[in-house]
């Protein structure tokens, strides 16, 4: 079929071993790559209930059909796998542009098993893998390892042209249980920590290089499409909002609707909000719009902090997320220190938004005095300190590096802890945006923003925050839609672009299938119930689709807002007759 190389690569780190299995069009046209292709073969080959971990736990690396196409918005790659974090199902995206090199190497998917004796890094070529030692790249961080890698490839590799390198930092090599996997310098696949997994299997990095295209079923048709949406980008608001002020935008926005989780979920407003939103990030920082491959968004922003102790450091961000995680969450209330806290995850390679929550929950154990450790709000130097500890493994660092469920139990805090089967939500409470509410719980990965972004018709007011009865049909919808975008794979930040008539148009083009919206539903709602399968064998039940009791019991103090149990059951209820399930969520 067109759009794919129908081939999977089968990696064996224990033997250093490699074997290439065919991938029949009958699984691709259900599935479509990406997440649709990542979740059928960790179905397929994933022993159920296994340690993540484990060596039999599978790290998979998939791309999509449009890869390496002219369609805006397709440089993206997913990784798939069993979290360290939550027990279920792990899938992380990152841009950048790694995909199109791992696309070049001709396969649709590669997937890792067992683990390396000594440290490795993995360089993949077009039917070939080589195994390196990797002794003198273990304990370098993510950032340093990957430039070390470019640097070898260029002087040993002259044909490779456009190489992608995918590395962990020391948190990844330690187990931390939210570790990520970094491409880009500052490009993550960022939660459930997949970056946990690779560590596990001893590998610091993989390299890929290659010289493989996808054939399209319509190339002319592929480029219209583009220069089309290149027009209509240019009258967007959307877009125009993206390349100028990026993610950080939103700080303004959440905190306006009172939205902005702040002091650990305490509150919905941060009283320093200015000192840390877009406009601060602009003005006190040298700020380049930033781009990944093929994206005409560039809602990166490359930033340089221009005075202060920080003076000169340069990262790519803070997004939206980091800057709620450790601005709103830990009460920090300084752009500069948010940039400096980002680079170190980025160093260590950690997620951000889990980093944030798990220092905010530890400045409220200690102020419970349930645990004696120097640090408070607003201050960025203990937070930093205590980053160290949860990568090194130091001290409470070691049980925090486990996740949110495994320190709240320790603690005695279980009911203080905000998380959906153990991960943590982004920076959209749900006492306000109430299909979040929904979307955090029913997210395969735990509390997640990305599956649905239903935060957006909620804020953008196409969808009444408050309705409930009635919601699910339309969140279903608007899930479904994405769902596809990740299995083609495609940015989330196109999905205003992308609707049903262009995403029928891009199948098209790409694969050749002729798909109308009953079709292309079909397909997403497939996928849906085969993540929720790969839970359900884990041991996962509809009770885990519940949120943190506070959302019920604690007003939000500036407008007195809660989730009602009653309310989230009705969303419930609705979601799991929409999608066809029973009423304890089975498909």
């Amino acid at each position: 079929m067109h759009g794919f190389f129908n081939l999977a690569l089968r990696i064996d780190a224990t033997q250093h071993a490699f074997e290439i299995e065919p991938i029949p069009d009958s699984v691709l046209r259900h599935t479509l790559g990406g997440k649709g292709l990542g979740t059928h073969l960790l179905l397929k080959y994933n022993p159920p209930g296994v340690d993540p971990l484990h060596a039999d736990n599978h790290l998979i690396f998939a791309v999509g059909p449009l890869t390496g196409s002219a369609v805006w918005g397709s440089c993206r790659h997913g990784v798939f796998t069993k979290s360290p974090l939550t027990g279920g199902y792990a899938e992380s995206y990152s841009g950048g542009s790694a995909a199109e090199a791992i696309s070049a190497t001709g396969f649709d998917a590669v997937m890792i098993r067992g683990a390396s004796a000594e440290p490795v890094w993995l360089e993949i070529a077009e039917s070939s893998v080589q195994v390196h030692p990797a002794h003198d790249l273990w304990g370098l961080d993510a950032l340093a390892a990957e430039e070390r890698i470019r640097t070898w490839l260029r002087a040993n590799r002259s044909e490779a042209g456009r190489v992608g390198v995918l590395t962990i930092g020391p948190a990844g090599e330690n187990g931390v249980a939210f570790a990520v996997i970094e491409n880009d310098r500052w490009r993550s696949a960022g939660r459930t920590g997949t970056g946990a997994v690779m560590g596990s299997k001893r590998i610091k990095a993989v390299a890929f290089w290659g010289h493989r295209t996808r054939s399209a079923a319509d190339p002319e048709e592929q480029k219209r499409f583009a220069a089309e949406t290149a027009r209509a980008a240019k009258e967007s608001p959307v877009v125009r909002a993206y390349r100028t002020m990026g993610t950080p935008m939103l700080v303004d926005v959440l905190n306006r609707a009172g939205g902005f989780p702040t002091r650990y979920w305490q509150k919905g407003r941060f009283e320093g909000w200015e000192q840390i939103n877009a406009a601060a990030l602009h003005a006190r920082c040298e700020v380049q719009p930033h781009a990944c491959l093929r994206c005409l968004m560039a809602c990166g922003r490359l930033s340089t902090v221009r005075e202060g102790r920080h003076r000169g450091l340069r990262v790519e961000g803070p997004e939206y997320e980091t800057i709620y995680a450790f601005g709103g969450l830990c009460e920090i209330g300084s752009i500069e220190e948010i940039l400096y806290l980002n680079d170190l995850c980025d160093r260590w390679g950690i997620d951000t938004i889990t980093a944030g929550n798990l220092a905010a929950f530890t400045i409220e154990a200690v102020r419970r005095r349930r645990i004696d450790y120097p640090i408070d709000y607003g201050d960025p130097d203990a937070v930093a300190r205590l980053l160290e500890d949860i990568v090194t493994r130091r001290g409470i660092g070691d049980l925090l590096a486990q996740g949110i469920r495994k320190a709240s139990a320790e603690w005695g805090l279980e009911d203080l802890a905000v998380h959906v089967k153990g991960l943590e939500p982004a920076g959209y409470d749900p006492r306000i945006l109430k299909g979040m509410g929904l979307a955090y719980g029913t997210a395969d990965r735990g509390a997640c923003h990305l599956r649905s972004t239903f935060y957006k018709p909620e804020l953008a007011g196409l969808v009444d925050p408050d309705r409930i009865a009635g919601k699910a049909k339309i969140f279903a919808e608007w899930e479904d839609r994405l769902t596809l975008l990740d299995s083609l794979i495609l940015c989330r930040f196109y999905r205003d672009l992308y609707l049903w008539d262009p995403l029928a148009s891009i199948l098209r083009s790409a694969t050749g299938l002729e798909l109308d919206l009953p079709a292309m539903r079909a397909i997403a709602a497939r996928i849906r119930n085969d993540t929720r399968r790969f839970n359900l064998q884990e041991g996962f039940t509809a009770r885990d689709d519940r949120l943190p009791a506070r959302f019920a019991c604690e007003p939000l103090p500036e407008s007195n807002r809660t989730l009602a149990e009653s309310e989230m059951d009705i969303l419930l209820k609705e979601y799991y007759q929409e999608r066809g399930w029973d009423e304890e969520g089975r498909p």
